[in-house]
């Protein structure tokens, strides 16, 4: 995989997660809260629980589909970090 096309899909990955961080966040938590009230969710309507909780969970989940498919591009792209610390000199 070259350079240019790793980044060309690392762009992408990016581009979808954020449309999907908007859609959860301004879309069912603000603009489809209405609609979502009139379903109860644990005994709270879906709009306020969109809102206050769905929206964070969703968006921890996206830091982690981030972090998960970044790592598996890296590695498929041959871009490994080696974190292991140089060994001490003595």
């Amino acid at each position: 995989m070259s350079p240019e096309h790793h980044w060309r899909a690392q762009v992408r990955r990016i581009a979808i997660l954020l449309a999907v961080w908007a859609v959860v966040a301004f879309g069912l938590s603000i603009v489809g809260a209405e609609a979502l009230n009139q379903i109860s969710f644990g005994g709270v309507p879906l709009g306020f629980w969109m809102a206050q909780q769905g929206s964070i969970f969703v968006f921890v989940a996206l830091i982690w589909i981030y972090a998960w498919t970044t790592d598996r591009a890296d590695a498929r792209a041959g871009l490994v970090e080696d974190d292991t610390p140089p060994p001490a000199d003595h």
